[in-house]
This record gives C-alpha cells, sequence and structure tokens, in this order.
C-alpha cells in the first residue's frame, strides 16, 4: 500500500516540524468526536493532562451514563454528534486543526447494517472530506476487526485491504473506509488506527462490550471468582487462548503521538505488540483486591463458536518507526492500575489526580 510513515530527512528538522505541530496545537482548536466514549473521553484526558483544553466534543449521550466520563474533563464546546455535519462550515467550528474522530457505533454485535453504514461510514467519510478539503489533520478509529479471523495477516503496512474478511458488520462497516479512502488516495495524508483489544477507565456505560477487566472484577466482587471460556482448540488450553490488550491510557498516548506527527499517515496497528492469555489478563485482579485466584472456564456460546479468535497480536513496527515508544505499561500494571486507582473508588479518568 501506498501511504505509510514517512521519516523527515534528518533529526533536526524532525524535532523543528514536531514543536511547530505543538504550537499549532495551542492556538488551534481539537475537534474529538464520540468524546463522550471510552477512548474519546480518554483522549481528552490526555489532552488536558498536556494543558489542552482547547477542544470540541461531540456524543451522543441520550439516557446513558456516558455524561459521568465528561465530568471532571476540559473543553470549550459540546455537540450532539447527529448536529456536527450540518454545523461543519459555520462559525461554531472556526479554527479547528485537528480532528480525533471516534466516534462510532462499536457494538460487534449490531446487527442493522444500515445504522452501522450511516455511522461508521457515511459519516466518517463526510468529515474526512471536510478535513482533507481544509488542510486539516485528521485521525480517525478503525478497528482490528477489520481483519476478521487473521488468516490474511495483521500487517498495518503491507496488508492487501481487498483479501481481507471481517467477521461481523461492525469490522465491515470500518473496513468498508479503509478501502474508500485508500482508493481517494486519502491514506497518504489521514491515519486511521486499529484499535486492537482496548480497555481501562471510562468504560463502565458500554454494557455487554465493556472489557473483560471491567466484567471479571464485577464477577469478583459478586461470586468470588473469574468465568472463562474453555478452548474447542487443542492448540490452546482452557483460558490460554490469546489476544493483544494494550491500557486506554497506553492507547491514547500513542494516539496523540500520531496525531501531532503530521508525517505519520496510513493505517496503524494500536496494539502491545504481545499477545497475552486470558489467565494473564484477570490474575492480577485478584492480586489487586488480595483475594484468592478462582477461575471456571465455561463452554463457548454456540452464536460465537465459529467466529472465535484464537490469537490476537497487533504488529507495532509502523507505530513504533513513527516515533511511538511503546507502552508504559506492563499488563499487570495496567490491570492493577486500572482496579486499584479506578474501579475500586469507581472514578473516571481525571487531569487533576
Amino acid at each position: 500500500m501506498g501511504a505509510g510513515w514517512r521519516s523527515a530527512g534528518n533529526e533536526e528538522s524532525e524535532s523543528d516540524e514536531m514543536q511547530t505541530s505543538d504550537m499549532k496545537t495551542q492556538t488551534e482548536r481539537i475537534l474529538v468526536t464520540g468524546g463522550d466514549g471510552f477512548i474519546g473521553s480518554a483522549l481528552i484526558w490526555a489532552l488536558n493532562v498536556r494543558g489542552q483544553d482547547n477542544i470540541i466534543v461531540t456524543g451522543f449521550l441520550g439516557e446513558s451514563e456516558k455524561w459521568k466520563n465528561l465530568v471532571p474533563l476540559r473543553f470549550e464546546d459540546y455537540l450532539e454528534a447527529d448536529r456536527l455535519l450540518e454545523v461543519l462550515d459555520s462559525p461554531r467550528m472556526a479554527n479547528v486543526g485537528t480532528i480525533l474522530h471516534m466516534g462510532a457505533c462499536s457494538d460487534t454485535t449490531e446487527r442493522n447494517s444500515r445504522y452501522l453504514i450511516q455511522n461508521n461510514y457515511e459519516y466518517t467519510r463526510r468529515l474526512a472530506e471536510w478535513a482533507i478539503e481544509g488542510g486539516k489533520r485528521f485521525v480517525y478509529a478503525s478497528s482490528a476487526a477489520t481483519y476478521g479471523d487473521g488468516s490474511a495477516g495483521m500487517n498495518d503496512g503491507e496488508c492487501d485491504l481487498s483479501v481481507l474478511r471481517p467477521l461481523n458488520m461492525y469490522g465491515y462497516s470500518k473496513h468498508l473506509f479503509d478501502i474508500h479512502a485508500e482508493h481517494k488516495g486519502w491514506l497518504d495524508r489521514i491515519a486511521g488506527l486499529k484499535y486492537f483489544n482496548i480497555f481501562g477507565p471510562n468504560e463502565s456505560h458500554k454494557g455487554e462490550m465493556r472489557s473483560v477487566v471491567h466484567k471479571a472484577f464485577q464477577q469478583i466482587q459478586e461470586t468470588g471468582r473469574v468465568r472463562l471460556f474453555k478452548s474447542r482448540n487443542p492448540d490452546y488450553k482452557d483460558g490460554e487462548q490469546k489476544r493483544d490488550f494494550l491500557y486506554v491510557k497506553d492507547a491514547v498516548d500513542a494516539t496523540l503521538h500520531l496525531a501531532f506527527s503530521p508525517k505519520a499517515t496510513g493505517l496503524f496497528n494500536v496494539g502491545s505488540g504481545c499477545a497475552s492469555t486470558w489467565i494473564e489478563l484477570v490474575t492480577p485482579i485478584f492480586h489487586e483486591l488480595n483475594v484468592p485466584v478462582n477461575l471456571e472456564f465455561i463452554d463457548l456460546p454456540e452464536t460465537i463458536r465459529e467466529k472465535y479468535q484464537y490469537y490476537t497480536r497487533a504488529d507495532t513496527a509502523r507505530l513504533l518507526g513513527a516515533g511511538w515508544s511503546g507502552p508504559k505499561y506492563s499488563l499487570n500494571q495496567a490491570v492493577r492500575d486500572y482496579v486499584g486507582r479506578h474501579l475500586i473508588p469507581g472514578l473516571p479518568l481525571q487531569p487533576d489526580r
């Protein structure tokens, strides 16, 4: 694929460009779509920690508890996402220089294809057109779900998008925009992020789409044990199926690094680069709660048996090649930080803590 991160001619010019980008970010406004959601609100938190509050937020608050994610955060303006496209060229959007487009329906079980196309494809396409026409930085959330079962590889730099076969309509709606962006030549100018298994604070509103860490914490509180799926693959023991897990604090650090690196274009895997077992994921929860590890293995539901993934790992070579230094948290540290600092006290991300 032609799009990719292209290094600067020398370290001095790259440093100068990064400083210029940082100064521009201080004066230009940042639009965060889906800012009431999981990764979106974490991005606002990370921007606040960096001293930035020149932020416009969009979201769909509805009757959910997502508003709680926004309460501790600092930003200039908020509007409901279904109004955004109609005000793109209004004074309300004046001086927006960077768009962090995290807004989407992320429910992997959603079956309404029309709804997914409208929210995840059409909306993204219109917003990208506006950004590109205005010379703005556009960074959007794709998904590792676009890779399907992984049989065609999970390489963000060399993968032929036409051979990918997403396993659900959510993944396909994200894949459609990746293909469209490649066809239009946009991937030489924008950045699409294929998030792997992200977990952490500000996800409690997600219901069944919450991470296993959040669900397991609740299970331990209620029953003293965690239920994990049995393996139906002889190559993996029960609970030793593997995923690439990344703490949301590291995920937004990677996202902002790319957003403020103008030469970082194309598709990027955002993950830890390591494959860990479900047992490795949930064991630190018991340790942080100071209770014995107690695991129960249950059968995979028939509805997901044919689509179940036994191994995922993000190839993060392009992300690291774009200058990101890698995760600051090990899996054990991330889980314990999440449980100890956020789940036990019931606190969302707060820039002043």
